[in-house]
């Protein structure tokens, strides 16, 4: 039978060290995640490290390591559609993206651990708890901070969709905008994956009705060709 002959002592050992690496690491992120009371918590880490340390172990032992960067390229593309998931459930703005930021790295850490490089997860793992905690504080005090009578709000719409269907969401988001009487001011398109594109859109109004742009944002994320929509407010000077 083929299957006797990856059967191999050595090779039961290798994978059981990379999932176990993978377990315990996306463990330790998902924890933070959970007592923090986020989205994704402790399952949903452990479960995106340990499949993304099982599809890379598998490559590395039918491929002798020849086509796991092939399916590590894939693991960081797919991992963007559960990150959106996450963003879309925390109400279609900018919310969710710490939460799927993290996601994102657990998956890091599990090819990591796929790919024997197990040192290498664990101080992957040490930088994103160090993120998600010791910065923690100095986000804090940053949002306590008052605006400076000087300091503007700049408001962007970000969109990402079909590719193939850009034109149709950008003239979709012109439609939308003007309905509430936002006009933009610049619309600007970035690849994203490999058959995705970003269109950022920036308003000309730096005073935006929340309610206005919630309603903006559940038009374009009921759109069949957008992934998801949300909006995004920075400072500037």
């Amino acid at each position: 039978m083929q299957t006797s002959n990856y059967l191999h002592t050595e090779n039961l050992v290798s994978t059981l060290i990379s999932l176990t690496t993978a377990f315990v690491l996306g463990g330790l992120i998902g924890f933070e995640r959970q007592y923090r009371q986020r989205t994704a918590g402790l399952r949903t880490n452990v479960l995106v490290c340990l499949g993304a340390a099982a599809f890379v172990d598998t490559a590395m032992l039918l491929d002798n390591g020849s086509g796991a960067v092939r399916v590590i390229s894939y693991v960081v593309s797919g991992i963007g559609f559960l990150g959106a998931g996450v963003i879309m459930r925390e109400g279609g703005n900018i919310q969710g993206l710490n939460t799927a930021a993290t996601l994102w790295c657990s998956a890091a850490i599990g090819a990591a651990a796929g790919s024997d490089l197990i040192l290498e997860s664990i101080i992957v793992t040490l930088f994103i708890l160090a993120a998600n905690t010791l910065l923690r504080p100095i986000v804090h005090f940053m949002d306590r901070r008052p605006l400076d009578v000087e300091t503007e709000l700049l408001n962007v719409i970000y969109v990402v969709c079909d590719r193939l269907r850009s034109k149709e969401v950008i003239e979709q988001i012109n439609v939308a905008l003007k309905q509430y009487n936002y006009p933009a001011k610049d619309i600007e398109i970035e690849p994203f994956g490999e058959q995705d594109v970003e269109i950022e859109t920036t308003l000309i109004s730096t005073s935006i009705e929340q309610q206005d742009m919630f309603k903006i944002l559940e038009v374009l994320n009921n759109m069949p060709q957008v992934r998801y929509a949300y909006w995004d407010k920075n400072t500037i000077n």
